[in-house]
């Protein structure tokens, strides 16, 4: 029965909050399988291989990133209309499906078609995860939930040597297949274990009071243009935070090898043996950091103060890149690199978790998926930008600068924005759509001219662009530019009159 108890709180939420995290765990060993199986592809067909150059394999990174990055927005509004179940559902397939069809390709055109689709269907994975946990989780719990389940992304990248293994035994075409396989296993315990609380059978009326503490109540969900939400201000700390610091993330995950190798001088080997100690490192961060604002809501503080108080301790600790760079002693430098990662992973937590404290869980699918873009915009420049400081330097150390310095500039951003609370969003009475926006209008010309300035400086100079970068590194930048011309062009659009209304729909989960 549900009605009349006292009973404590049942666990069944973290029966979902798991499901959650073996289905990052695997959506980054899918990810990630191409890159540890980059040398196998690089051998001559005769050989076995598809004969990938660098350059090949520079599109095909770039088809994966472009697709992740374009695809968020469009695909949260998506979740927020068909609900999480069946969102999800949907885009592990997909992805599953694409993954295991890097085994049966048979040359690099082939390998850019399904990359750029598995990039497509991945960009689901973090909404509807993050709206889960919204419609799972209490205010206090959802930032721990979300650092536990955030820690699978640590997991897939050192899980990877299993794919070597299996390539190994199999052949690299058995190991995509296999991997994409174990997609498909998942799907069986999500369709059999993923409800919405008020209809799974397994939740108490103690968990589900619990569940809904705090919350209003939520009977319908608002169909809103995803063009319509950035009119309200609460979003732009979280637009900008993602911008600024997923880029960091990004550059660890895909420089980190080649700095302990070429500056630090580690044997590929050792190297990624210590990548995985630095990533394991980056998963206590997520659940701890989760922990923390969690902790201190649960002792009576205001969760914006909470969560940002416990985004400040982790930004404070960011600078430790810097210091990994500088330091001789290469013990020391791997240690306050684990410490980076471990911070970002717990800055990232409660950065996405603030998502779900400012809007509510009807559209939070749309604002995770906008934030995903900003992050993919920065993560596609940053690419470039570590490749020029290389080659203009011969070092990673402005890279590792930047790397130290964002998440404290993306927090001073938040603390003068929100003065140190945060305010929910009420949708109902956001603003008039059908009214001029001038903020929107100002910065979607600013975003614009901004995007057709990085653009003409990248072809101004492109040589040294891709002499810096490759081919593809710098057709990847050169995109990103081009894609801040789009947003902009978006964003004045979003400013403007809007005629189309604000619709009910029934509720999914």
């Amino acid at each position: 029965m549900r009605a009349g108890t006292t009973a404590a709180p049942g666990r069944t939420r973290w029966w979902i909050c798991a499901l959650l995290f073996a289905a990052t765990t695997i959506n980054y060993i899918d990810r990630n399988a191409l890159s540890v199986l980059k040398t196998r592809l690089q051998q001559p067909l005769e050989a076995g291989g598809l004969g990938l150059t660098d350059a090949d394999y520079g599109w095909v990174t770039f088809a994966f990133t472009a697709a992740y990055a374009a695809f968020p927005p469009l695909i949260g509004t998506a979740i927020d209309r068909f609900g999480v179940k069946r969102s999800l559902a949907v885009a592990l397939i997909l992805w599953s499906l694409a993954s295991a069809a890097h085994g049966l390709v048979a040359g690099v055109l082939g390998l850019v078609l399904v990359r750029f689709l598995l990039g497509m269907a991945e960009a689901a994975h973090f909404p509807a995860a993050i709206k889960a946990v919204a419609m799972w989780f209490p205010q206090q719990e959802r930032a721990l939930a979300t650092g536990l389940f955030n820690a699978g992304t640590a997991l897939g990248i050192i899980a990877s040597p299993l794919t070597v293994w299996l390539a190994i035994t199999f052949g690299w075409q058995a190991a995509f297949i296999a991997i994409g396989a174990a997609g498909l296993l998942w799907l069986v315990f999500w369709q059999r274990g993923f409800q919405a609380p008020e209809q799974h059978a397994g939740v108490s009326a103690a968990e589900l009071a619990h569940i809904r503490a705090g919350q209003p109540p939520a009977t319908e969900a608002l169909r809103l243009p995803w063009t319509a939400l950035l009119r309200y201000r609460q979003i732009w700390p979280f637009l900008l935070g993602k911008l600024l610091t997923d880029p960091v993330w990004w550059f660890f995950l895909f420089w980190l090898p080649s700095y302990l190798e070429r500056e630090r001088g580690q044997n590929p080997l050792k190297s990624a043996g210590l990548v995985a100690l630095i990533y394991l490192g980056s998963s206590v961060g997520s659940i701890l950091g989760g922990w923390l604002s969690g902790h201190l809501s649960q002792r009576g503080w205001p969760v914006g103060r909470a969560r940002l108080t416990t985004m400040g301790l982790f930004a404070a600790c960011m600078p430790a890149s810097i210091l990994a760079y500088s330091t001789d002693s290469f013990a020391v430098c791997v240690a306050l690199i684990t410490l980076a990662t471990a911070c970002h992973q717990a800055w990232s937590a409660n950065l996405l978790t603030s998502a779900t404290d400012l809007f509510p869980t009807q559209v939070s699918g749309a604002v995770i998926g906008l934030g995903a873009t900003a992050g993919g915009i920065g993560g596609m420049f940053i690419t470039l930008l570590t490749a020029l400081t290389v080659q203009w330097t011969g070092t990673q150390h402005w890279a590792f600068v930047y790397a130290g310095a964002m998440h404290l500039t993306s927090l001073a951003i938040f603390w003068l924005w929100f003065r140190g609370g945060f305010a929910r969003v009420d949708l109902g009475a956001g603003p008039d759509l059908a009214r001029r926006h001038r903020p929107l209008l100002t910065a979607g010309a600013v975003l614009a001219l901004l995007g057709t300035a990085l653009l003409w400086l990248i072809t101004a100079n492109w040589a040294a662009c891709v002499a810096a970068a490759k081919l593809s590194g710098a057709a990847q930048a050169a995109t990103a530019a081009g894609g801040l011309v789009v947003i902009g062009t978006l964003l004045f659009h979003a400013g403007r009159p809007q005629r189309r209304p604000v619709s009910l729909l029934p509720l999914t989960s």
